[in-house]
């Protein structure tokens, strides 16, 4: 695999740059308590994953409204009706975004990238206010965003990917795309010839993302490892 004709490095986000799990937890755990009720957090993760795929494969809807479905219907499989619920119950994982702690490495990686020339870019399956909370946590200037407002899809159909090659005006065989997904992210863009790295931060479990058999081009643990495998000075 030649990585040396690289111009552009796309992330996806969520999951990616910003520990979601983390945040998904602080935000419903707190309602399950007050409920009584306990699921394992394995359970949660993999439950949200679940649902928000299927939410997201129906109708276009802004982001905000699908992580209220997502926990109306995760507060339901748990048992909680919806009569006993509190109106914020339902409004905790929309609210919670902009809380949503980035991963301690992500400043000084993509610090690190930008800094060597690479130009940088994030496709996520979000709403441009909602990504707006969460950008400052990344450290640096982005030279490219795709979301799903901008495109009124969802990853994993191609618009995002589509679109990243229109506006930066590079052949796809010049983009990088990283990404801890492998069913939103890797699977679509090697089918439109963009060279995939997998961050599999869970080793091989179950995430928030789901599971898919895409295959990546490449799998590392981390974006420090990302960096080093691009050939930079370890971070």
């Amino acid at each position: 695999m030649n990585i040396n004709h690289i111009r552009l490095i796309t992330f996806d986000c969520y999951g990616t740059l910003v520990d979601w799990e983390t945040g998904i937890l602080n935000a419903l755990e707190p309602v399950f308590e007050r409920h009584g009720v306990h699921p394992t957090r394995q359970h949660i993760i993999r439950t949200f994953g679940d649902i928000e795929r299927r939410v997201e494969a129906g109708r276009y809807r802004p982001y905000r409204e699908v992580l209220h479905e997502v926990a109306r219907r995760l507060l339901d499989r748990a048992g909680l009706i919806e009569e006993s619920l509190a109106p914020l119950d339902t409004e905790v994982l929309p609210n919670s975004v902009g809380d949503w702690p980035a991963f301690d490495e992500t400043p000084r990686c993509l610090r690190a990238l930008k800094d060597s020339g690479y130009q940088l870019g994030v496709l996520s399956n979000i709403d441009d206010d909602m990504f707006a909370s969460s950008a400052p946590r990344l450290g640096v200037e982005l030279d490219l965003l795709v979301t799903a407002q901008q495109v009124r899809s969802y990853k994993p159909a191609p618009a995002h990917f589509r679109e990243a090659i229109n506006r930066s005006g590079l052949d796809a065989s010049q983009i990088l795309h990283v990404a801890e997904s492998l069913f939103h992210d890797v699977g679509p863009a090697r089918a439109l010839g963009i060279t995939t790295v997998w961050v599999d931060r869970r080793a091989g479990n179950p995430s928030a993302s789901g599971e898919s058999d895409a295959t990546p081009d490449h799998t590392v643990c981390s974006l420090a490892e990302l960096v080093e495998w691009l050939g930079l000075p370890a971070t």
